[in-house]
């Protein structure tokens, strides 16, 4: 009965813990140059709502909170105008643009050490270019040939193979037209067939060919490594646009719960395998996700903040805090509802 639920329990603990670690690292970054520069921080939390532990070092609160939702590093002059000098609305424009940025920045610098290990230590590194097709392949039949080199699909360029699969499965009637490197000239393929399979009630495309894979040179690794995180990037941005125009399903979406059972179904199955590549590439994911949101020139988030931090700069114009943070906290208030939203239909997957 006790293994029974620790072999329940353990897997949650840890996803906790994974994701735990992705938001440290974000507000590490703001962190660390909140200090750099000098500036005083109140407290520095990981997750939110009620503390957990709390702990004074110096002029800082480090805290640990019960909601594995976020975290946060608490300036002195973030909220509200201070005289200390020390104080974040007294420090230089150029200083507190790029406090505001590291969080993101080292997100999606984490998130590229991470694609690294996974290619470093992969058989191979799969590339855009077909290297063969399944029996009786309708994409073949279509005019596609081996050796093709995907470049585009319609009018998104393809680098990676995280690119290839995304666009193929974004697809809606499985006829798509190819851009290809095909004896070393870039020519068209139009309107080339994909059959489709029903699954989960949502039609998907098959992928009937096999893609080249090269080795996990340093080179390659250094190459793909930063090129599988842009389209991984890329791709969060035109699923962002995709969710702002209501072009998705609401299964689709996943909020911390969802994330955590993510984390904590491919961390047994690490274990139980052996096989820790898929937990790696999804930690990956979220670390880049999260960097990639984060700078959405949105209220609330960094991007939001950085972008009233370049109007002050190029204009020569504070905006009031009383203001700033008015504007923040309308957008926070948005986020929440948003985070509500996707809170409950991961509930309901439950169901």
């Amino acid at each position: 009965m006790i293994a029974n639920v620790w072999n329940t329990v353990w897997p949650i603990l840890a996803a906790i813990l994974f994701f735990g670690i992705i938001i440290m690292s974000h507000e590490l970054g703001h962190f660390a140059f909140a200090r750099i520069f000098k500036v005083k921080v109140n407290e520095f939390s990981i997750g939110m709502g009620p503390a957990i532990f709390k702990k004074r070092r110096g002029d800082t609160d480090y805290s640990l909170r019960l909601l594995p939702i976020g975290g946060y590093c608490a300036m002195e002059g973030e909220e509200e105008d201070s005289s200390d000098e020390g104080a974040f609305n007294n420090k230089p424009c150029w200083q507190r643009a790029i406090i505001i940025i590291a969080g993101a920045t080292v997100n999606l610098i984490c998130g590229i050490i991470i694609m690294a290990i996974i290619l470093g230590t992969s058989d191979l590194i799969g590339t855009p270019q077909i290297v063969k097709f399944a029996d009786n392949a309708a994409s073949e039949h279509s005019g596609l040939r081996v050796g093709d080199r995907i470049v585009a699909i319609g009018s998104d360029r393809i680098h990676t193979e995280y690119d290839l699969s995304f666009y193929m499965m974004r697809d809606k009637d499985a006829v798509m037209d190819f851009l290809v490197e095909r004896n070393g000239e870039e020519e068209w393929v139009k309107s080339v067939k994909f059959d489709t399979v029903e699954k989960d009630g949502q039609t998907t495309v098959v992928y009937d060919f096999a893609i080249v894979g090269v080795e996990p040179t340093v080179g390659h690794v250094a190459k793909y490594a930063f090129l599988d995180s842009f389209s991984i990037a890329r791709i969060v941005w035109t699923s962002l646009f995709d969710i702002a125009t209501l072009n998705f399903d609401m299964n689709d979406l996943s909020g911390p719960i969802g994330t955590v059972d993510i984390i904590a179904d491919t961390t047994s199955e690490a274990v139980s395998t052996m096989d820790f590549s898929r937990l790696l590439t999804i930690m990956a994911l979220i670390a880049i996700n999260i960097g990639v949101f984060n700078l959405i020139p949105f209220p609330a988030l960094d991007g939001g903040r950085f972008l009233l931090i370049l109007f002050e700069g190029a204009t020569g114009k504070k905006i009031p805090t009383n203001v700033e943070t008015a504007i923040n906290n309308v957008g926070f208030m948005l986020l929440m509802a948003l985070m509500v939203v996707v809170t409950v239909n991961d509930i309901s997957k439950f169901f």
